[in-house]
């Protein structure tokens, strides 16, 4: 059965006891304004505003190094995951609602649900 995915979400992970003042900072260095200085009401989130063409931007508190990662939207994760582990890419662990994943290159990605109502013009088709 075929799915969808595409790039969805620039994570930038920060090992930080306040994520304050770098969601501060990453607005004004981006140039883009604070949608949500708490996505989830825990101090863990943020989001930075984004067109809709653009990947959003997230800000994570988090306790390992600080270091950005990508995260992949798709429409059957599963699907998505065994078909990025085909390309080579291993699975690390599934954690609340997404597959954490490891490319080949050791980078870690995150395949999730979809992030907004529609997926717009970059979609890609995996049968």
């Amino acid at each position: 059965m075929p799915h969808h995915s595409r790039l969805s979400t620039f994570v930038l992970d920060c090992e930080v006891d306040d994520l304050a003042p770098h969601v501060a900072f990453w607005s004004q260095a981006l140039g883009k304004s604070v949608q949500s200085a708490d996505e989830d009401g825990d101090g863990r989130y943020a989001t930075l505003a984004t067109a809709d063409d653009e990947p959003i931007l997230l800000l994570q508190k988090v306790d390992h190094a600080s270091r950005i990662h990508l995260d992949i939207e798709s429409d059957d994760i599963d699907a998505e995951a065994d078909r990025l582990e085909r390309l080579g890419a291993r699975r690390i662990g599934f954690v609340k609602r997404w597959w954490v994943m490891e490319a080949p290159s050791g980078h870690r990605f995150c395949v999730v649900r979809p992030q907004r109502e529609s997926f717009g013009p970059h979609l890609n088709r995996w049968e």
